[in-house]
């Protein structure tokens, strides 16, 4: 076996061991109609079931039994809360599939980064790509990666310590992208057990990164609509 396939077997067993906390918080639905099914998802739930049996309560789980043809449209990280959209079934998964994939929804996020940004907004603009050697980590990568950009603007500076409320916007949709963007910069999200270090995770028991609002053109009318859940940090 080659040292490649030795970091990947390693690295797949640690995932498949890893044990998910149980998550007591409720599920809360945002908006419902014959297409879409619009939740505020909690921190610390998956989106979907893990492999391992003892990680299978999951969003898809909880739901799938009130609304058997439901499917995620997107997900959210593990830690991350907010605004969630599912589909009802095939015909709008597809729908909202192909609105992701050309990048036509807008979704805004709120987090609380570490330190004080210098800059009042920008675009961080940085390509990501896996990391073989540290999966389910992922790295910027000026050779490998795939095209990454985060729009910010800085919402609240903290103090005590010191600490920057910011909104994203993502203009592309890579997993982990907030969160690695916020590390490239040197402003990692508090909470975060990836990209922070032993101080900023310690500065919040939970990641502090909350998907706020969500806006698509409705698979039946073609008309822009948007759900919104407030941060609740």
């Amino acid at each position: 076996m080659n040292v490649k396939g030795v970091k990947t077997k390693v690295s797949v067993d640690l995932v498949d061991h890893f044990i998910v906390p149980d998550c007591h918080e409720e599920i809360s639905i945002l908006y419902e109609d014959e297409s879409l099914l619009v939740i505020n998802k909690p921190s610390g739930l998956l989106s979907l079931s893990g492999k391992n049996p003892k990680n299978k309560d999951s969003v898809h789980y909880r739901l799938v039994e009130d609304y058997p043809t439901v499917t995620l449209a997107h997900r959210l990280d593990f830690g991350t809360s907010g605004v969630m959209l599912l589909a009802k079934n095939k015909q709008v998964n597809a729908n909202l599939t192909q609105q992701f994939q050309t990048r036509t929804v807008t979704k805004r996020y709120e987090s609380i980064l570490a330190g004080h940004l210098r800059y009042e907004e920008g675009v961080i603009n940085l390509p990501i790509a896996k990391d073989a050697a540290l999966f389910p980590r992922l790295k910027i990568c000026n050779q490998e990666g795939k095209e990454a950009r985060s729009k910010y603007q800085v919402l609240e500076r903290l103090t005590g310590p010191s600490r920057t409320r910011v909104q994203f916007t993502p203009l592309t949709g890579r997993t982990h992208q907030l969160r690695l963007h916020s590390q490239a910069i040197g402003h990692p999200i508090l909470g975060c057990d990836l990209y922070g270090s032993v101080e900023t995770q310690g500065l919040a028991a939970r990641l502090l990164l909350h998907a706020v609002e969500i806006t698509i053109t409705h698979p039946h009318s073609q008309k822009p609509i948007s759900f919104i859940s407030p941060s609740p940090f």
